[in-house]
């Protein structure tokens, strides 16, 4: 199937949920929806494209919004699926229920980024250590790393 198809068989499976859609490289093709369509529109594009392998979901902090990109993978090229969600309210829907395997990755946006997922089947931290000071994200771009102090036991402080 050529990139062109993909996306025309895209149109038809999202209809009206589909913002917009790009094919800015051979064999990659984007697809922006809806936070409040993404379930919807994975689940379409799972059964009726045969999008079923996710590779990653990746966050970008756009400034006033966060960019969420669900990146499919197939032998004939890849899809990836973007939303948008303000910082103001970064809530999206979890996907588990459409990917089960999506939970790592949905754990580490709630990890590096704030971004409430909701609906996750288990939201505990999944790279940040227990005792994480609340409200620091790494991956956010006002985020800044204070050192804490070395003290080296039976030592000087």
């Amino acid at each position: 199937m050529t990139d062109a198809e993909k996306i025309d068989k895209a149109k038809a499976l999202l209809g009206g949920r589909l913002i917009e859609s790009a094919n800015p490289a051979l064999r990659r093709v984007f697809l922006t929806v809806a936070p409040a369509d993404l379930r919807a529109s994975l689940e379409a594009l799972k059964t009726g494209l045969d999008q079923w392998f996710l590779a990653t979901i990746t966050g970008v902090d756009a400034g006033d919004v966060y960019e969420v990109l669900y990146h499919f993978g197939d032998t004939a090229g890849s899809i990836t699926v973007r939303t948008s969600i303000p910082k103001a309210a970064p809530h999206l829907p979890s996907i588990c229920a459409v990917i089960p395997g999506a939970i790592l990755y949905e754990r580490e946006l709630q990890d590096m980024f704030g971004i409430v997922v909701d609906d996750i089947p288990d939201p505990r931290n999944l790279l940040m250590p227990d005792g994480w000071p609340e409200g620091n994200f790494p991956l956010r771009k006002d985020w800044t790393y204070e050192r804490p102090k070395e003290i080296i036991p039976g030592g000087k402080a």
